[in-house]
């Protein structure tokens, strides 16, 4: 679009205009070049580079005819190819008087404005815009008022050139030789220094004596501006020095924007500021402190360090969701679907959930609770935080907090500090645009703590329903509320996390799966998404059910289903290979095609080999990752009665085989064993996976089985597992982790459970299914433990 250059070309001077120039017939008719940045005036003659393929073929067709067209301002400069939308209405006729055609394919033109026009209607758009006008004559009298009008402008005009070095001397006398009125007008308007905004008012205003006086007051302001700059200049002159050069020309451009009513050295900028502050519908004394750091901003210079960090602060302010919320969804109907799609089983969480919900939909303004998932890796605690996002219709945050040892990223940094960023929570929420969105803190008993401070101190503030309402940001420093959040949090077990943290949250425990379980899992979920991602249609792959119970009993051992959806992953795999090269369109997976892609058996079950003889016993250990079994194995040999503990047993544990060696002793009558015996021998206790470090009290009671059976010479039998602490009195004490050890008992082929008489409540939790195949029996006393685990055993043969 055309623009006016720099400089007029080299070889060029534009020729004066006559001193009576008649009034031409415009034709109806006009091609419209749109201008973006000049307004041509009557009798101006104007330099335009003209550089769109449209623009030039305009400017041919001109120049091989009559050489009028239409000059007409944009609406908005930056647009490339104009429609007639965004041009203004009126605008002027002009002349070519000259065309110079440049190496760059660019073509600069030389024209003269003749008379203003009103555009009627576009006739045409391609190949340039062109339309019907109406010429608009000067309309005025020659009375008092207007000559007065036109002495005055002329005389203010001149004091704009002498103070002006911009405008050249010769217009001095040029606009003393016009005696019109109206043509002084274009003349002045033409030369003088205003927005294009301006011009372009000046242009439609046909009344001279109208225009004239909106001229008046441009000229007083030019010439105020000017003589405060002659004044400044004047002032500081005397004490300019060349190091003193930078601050007088900020302090001359301070007070010229000042007097054109923008503010500071950067005007627009904090303008723009302002405007966002307005919009983020702050909290009052937010809004305060926002206020006061951008007048703050407005008097630092660009080039200070300081103004980098008040700029960076204020963008933090205005960035947030202080008052930016999403709609809740709050249909309990559609939320229970939305969670039964996502997620199998895990019915508790999904009632907390639905819970949630309906006494949200009863109190609009409930604080969001505080949740804690509690469970072994891979059971789907951090994808059942996005369900629920998704069924509160609510933008979905996530941030680990694993590895975290440094406060500040809970807190942020005060602005003191190079680099300073708020904590992980602000960013979070700025990078959700959300005030109310469910926010995950991954990972939360991997919290660690050193020199640089406890996040785990600064986290009690973020979930704490009583205080996060004013939750305060070290970088921030004014509070945010953080009361519309529903934080969750996960972990692999609450042991790390600290008490006072703890005890803010609600805590939710997700166990391991079932083995039923796991292959609704795998059916429901697991298949359809492994088949998506390895790009297999549905029919192409099919899973026969035995096949997936033997990827879930010979291939993983596990409380989540992580490992499931490798292993199918890796079946996968293989068949689009095998359908890649040939071998095969379809395949339906059975339990034989399992161990031929994904090779030997990976767990066989161990029970009923390794109790098959006096001194094993089967017990039952809780993990981070869910329950396990554990093999206790006793054995003697001549000595002098000491006792030996290995299998890298912790403290606890090897204070549990103490004890439980110290009641055998003193019930060994009782049990028909021979006292000689721990005077002329020495045993031996391990628990295999040496490598494994072990500890807690739960393998008491299994330990003394073992001491039972071993020197008794009978054997446990092969399908029978327990847990329990043991007193000295051989009383037996309730212990913790009951769901997870019966799950790990179940996936190991154990038939019945012997369990501490305490913990028959904790059976409640146990899957149905589960109760249903194995059989349990709850005991008060060792003695009881033993004539379950004893009472039936074969004696062996005495070697």
């Amino acid at each position: 679009m055309p623009e006016t250059p720099n400089q007029p070309p080299a070889a060029e001077k534009p020729p004066a205009p006559p001193a009576h120039t008649p009034q031409e017939q415009l034709p109806a008719h006009l091609p419209i070049l749109p201008l973006s940045d000049v307004v041509v005036f009557p009798n101006m003659i104007a330099p335009l580079v003209v550089a769109s393929s449209a623009s030039i073929r305009l400017i041919d067709d001109v120049v091989a005819g009559h050489r009028t067209l239409g000059l007409v301002l944009q609406r908005r400069p930056g647009v490339e190819n104009p429609k007639p939308a965004d041009l203004y209405e009126y605008g002027c006729a002009g002349r070519v008087l000259k065309m110079l055609k440049f190496p760059d394919d660019s073509v600069r033109v030389l024209v003269q404005g003749q008379r203003r026009i009103r555009i009627v209607k576009f006739d045409q758009e391609e190949p340039y815009l062109t339309a019907r006008v109406a010429p608009l004559p000067d309309e005025g009298e020659d009375t008092i008022e207007v000559n007065a009008l036109a002495r005055n402008a002329s005389k203010q005009f001149q004091k704009i050139i002498s103070l002006s070095p911009a405008l050249p001397d010769e217009l001095k006398v040029a606009a003393l030789n016009i005696e019109d009125p109206g043509k002084l007008s274009d003349l002045i308007a033409s030369n003088l220094n205003v927005s294009g905004e301006e011009r372009q008012r000046l242009l439609e205003t046909y009344s001279i004596k109208a225009r004239l006086t909106r001229l008046t007051t441009l000229l007083n302001r030019e010439l105020e501006v000017l003589e405060l700059g002659s004044e400044i200049q004047s002032k500081v002159s005397s004490a300019l020095a060349k190091g003193q050069r930078e601050y007088f020309l900020r302090e001359q451009l301070k007070q010229i924007q000042k007097e054109l009513g923008e503010e500071g050295e950067h005007g627009s900028e904090i303008k723009e500021l302002r405007d966002k502050i307005e919009k983020a519908k702050m909290p009052d004394e937010t809004r305060k402190v926002a206020l006061r750091e951008l007048e703050r901003l407005a008097i630092i210079p660009t080039a200070s360090a300081e103004y980098t960090v008040a700029r960076t602060y204020l963008d933090w302010l205005v960035t947030l969701p202080w008052n930016k919320a999403t709609r809740d969804r709050l249909d309990i109907t559609r939320a229970r679907r939305v969670l039964d799609e996502d997620h199998y089983d895990l019915h508790r969480v999904k009632e907390r959930i639905l819970e949630y919900l309906s006494v949200l939909k009863l109190k609009q303004d409930m604080k969001g609770p505080i949740l804690c998932f509690v469970g072994p890796p891979g059971v789907g605690k951090t994808s059942l935080g996005m369900s629920i996002a998704r069924a509160l219709s609510r933008k979905f945050i996530r941030i680990s907090l694993g590895g975290i040892r440094d406060e500040a990223e809970i807190r942020g940094h005060r602005r003191t500090y190079i680099g300073a960023l708020p904590g992980r929570v602000i960013q979070g929420l700025r990078k959700v645009e959300s005030c109310n969105p469910v926010f995950m803190l991954d990972e939360i008993d991997k919290v660690g703590a050193d020199f640089r401070g406890d996040p785990s101190a600064a986290l009690l503030e973020v979930l704490d329903p009583q205080q996060h309402h004013a939750f305060s940001d070290h970088y921030l420093e004014v509070p945010f509320d953080l009361s519309k959040v529903m934080f969750i949090t996960t972990t692999n077990q609450l042991d790390p996390v600290v008490p006072a943290l703890r005890d803010r949250m609600e805590v939710i425990e997700l166990p391991g799966y079932t083995e039923e379980e796991k292959l609704h899992i795998a059916k429901r979920f697991l298949l359809r998404r492994q088949l998506s991602e390895h790009g297999l249609k549905r029919g192409q792959v099919t899973f026969d059910p035995t096949a997936l119970r033997a990827i879930i009993r010979d291939y993983t051992r596990e409380a989540g289903v992580r490992n499931l959806e490798r292993e199918i992953a890796s079946i996968c795999r293989k068949l689009a290979r095998r359908i890649v090269e040939g071998a095969g369109r379809k395949f339906h997976v059975t339990t034989k095609l399992v161990h031929d892609l994904l090779g030997a058996v990976k767990f066989i079950s161990e029970v009923a080999e390794r109790t098959a003889e006096p001194g094993v016993v089967t017990g039952l250990a809780w993990t981070p990752a869910g329950g396990d079994i554990l093999f206790i194995e006793a054995t003697r040999m001549p000595g002098k009665g000491s006792l030996l503990l290995t299998g890298s047993l912790g403290d606890v544990m090897k204070e549990s085989a103490t004890a439980a060696l110290s009641f055998i002793r003193s019930h060994s009558a009782a049990l028909g064993i021979d006292n000689a015996l721990f005077e002329k021998s020495d045993i031996h206790i391990h628990v295999p996976s040496g490598a494994i470090p072990k500890d807690g009290p739960s393998a008491g009671v299994t330990m003394a089985t073992a001491l039972a059976s071993l020197l008794s010479n009978r054997a446990v039998q092969p399908d029978i597992a327990m847990t329990g602490e043991i007193t000295l009195r051989g009383k037996i004490l309730a212990v913790g982790g009951i769901k997870e050890k019966v799950l790990a008992a179940a996936r190991a082929g154990i038939r019945l459970m012997i369990l501490p008489d305490r913990n028959e409540k904790d059976l409640k939790e146990v899957p149905a299914e589960i109760r249903r195949k194995m059989k349990f029996k709850f005991v008060k006393t060792i003695g009881e433990a033993l004539l379950i685990a004893l009472g039936n055993g074969r004696r062996a043969a005495k070697k």
